[in-house]
Parts: structure tokens; C-alpha cells; sequence
């Protein structure tokens, strides 16, 4: 016969799944841009949307919050955070700097463990690319360049880099409807470049390559601004 405390244990693993269970589940509808910046998120149609108490629905908010997808206003309902584009420059900035030090960094290390992973998220990504399938595309670009990282061996960078790239997810995102989903097969081939530079150990070329990738980023997103200016508003405003 169970004991209380063995329902208990039983009552916070029920519950902790279900927090998983709606944490993923919003996360995915925040970052692929089904709910837009300024979407409602209220507590109680959530919990009956997903069937279940309030509990794991707020605790699944609180960490989208830390993620900085969920903001709560001062009248204390909560909604999809807003994307700041005026910040965007020394986002920018900060994204190609680490993209530049991580990639001459993983040139002058070795580890084969290491570059098997990078490979196998540059497979998924090429996949997710074929498949037209942008939220796969944004979850492989992040393993790739994270793992890139950690072959680089500074975990201070790999752990402000992680930050940078989950922070522009969905930057990404729009990045990508830019191109409807389709994106051009030299993104591809720019990763794979990078993978035959950093193996070959060519720090001058690594670097080349981790500044062209991070402009052409840079260049589409300000394109888009630009060009749909009423759009971009209505994300920063949410």
C-alpha cells in the first residue's frame, strides 16, 4: 500500500511532467511564431486546455519567462514578450563576435567525440532544411554551433554564446520566413565549409567563414525591418 510520502513523490513526478508537458508545448508555438509577441497566455484556459490544475501551468510560464519568452505586464497578465528590434545592432554584434571566437577557437582543438556530434547536427539540419520544417531548422543550427563551441573548450563563451543563440530564436524564425521556409542550399554549404575549416585547422578561413555567416544573417533581418516595417512594429510593440 503506498505510503503519503510515496504519493507525494508520485504527485511532484505527475506534476513535473505536466509543467515539461506545456513548457514544451508553448515553447514551440512562441518560437515557430503561432503565438505572436503579445499573445495572452491566461492560467485558466491554458489549464483547460491542457487538462490539468493551474500549478504546472504557471511553473511552465515561469520558465518560459526565464527564457524571455513571456513577459508579465504591470496589470499582472501575462502574454508572449515582445521582440525588441531596437536592440538588434549590438544583438548583432554580440551574435557575430561569438561566432567569429568559437569558430577559430574549435580550430585549434581536437576531438573527435566532439566533431562526430557537430556532424550529426549538421545531418539534422540539412535534414530540417530539405524538409522545409523551420522550427527543426532553428533546434539543429543551435546544437551545430553549440557544439562548435564546446570543441572551442571556453565554457564562458559556450555559455554566453547558448544564451545569444536562444535569445534570437525567434530573430531566426523570421529569418527564415523570409526565404517562406525555403531556405537556399548555401546555408547548408556554409556549414559544411565550416566543418572542413575547423578539421583542417585553418583559423584565418574559420574566421572568414563565421563573419560572412553571421552578415548574411544580419543583412536578410535588416531587409525584412525595412521592408515590412508595419510587421516589425507590431512584434516590438506585441
Amino acid at each position: 500500500m503506498p505510503t503519503s510520502e510515496t504519493k507525494a513523490t508520485q504527485g511532484a513526478k505527475t506534476r513535473g511532467s505536466g509543467t515539461q508537458s506545456v513548457y514544451a508545448k508553448l515553447r514551440h508555438e512562441i518560437l515557430s511564431m503561432r503565438l505572436e509577441p503579445g499573445s495572452p497566455l491566461d492560467e485558466v484556459r491554458l489549464s483547460e486546455r491542457f487538462g490539468m490544475s493551474r500549478t504546472p501551468v504557471r511553473e511552465a510560464l515561469l520558465r518560459l519567462a526565464a527564457d524571455g519568452l513571456v513577459a508579465t505586464l504591470p496589470n499582472r497578465n501575462t502574454v508572449v514578450a515582445a521582440i525588441n528590434f531596437a536592440e538588434l545592432p549590438t544583438y548583432f554584434e554580440a551574435l557575430t563576435l561569438m561566432y567569429r571566437v568559437t569558430t577559430r577557437g574549435a580550430t585549434q582543438r581536437r576531438n573527435p567525440a566532439i566533431m562526430e556530434r557537430i556532424r550529426s547536427h549538421q545531418r539534422d539540419f540539412t535534414a530540417a532544411v530539405e524538409a522545409k520544417d523551420a522550427y527543426a531548422m532553428i533546434e539543429a543550427n543551435r546544437e551545430f554551433h553549440v557544439a562548435i563551441a564546446e570543441l572551442a573548450g571556453n565554457s564562458y563563451y559556450t555559455a554566453f554564446f547558448i544564451r545569444l543563440l536562444d535569445e534570437g530564436r525567434r530573430i531566426l524564425r523570421l529569418y527564415y520566413s523570409t526565404f517562406d521556409d525555403r531556405l537556399p542550399r548555401q546555408y547548408v554549404e556554409e556549414h559544411e565549409k565550416m566543418i572542413t575549416v575547423i578539421e583542417s585547422g585553418d583559423t584565418e578561413e574559420a574566421d572568414r567563414l563565421a563573419i560572412a555567416h553571421a552578415a548574411q544573417i544580419v543583412r536578410q533581418i535588416q531587409d525584412y525591418v525595412a521592408r515590412d516595417a508595419g510587421k516589425a512594429r507590431e512584434l516590438t510593440l506585441g
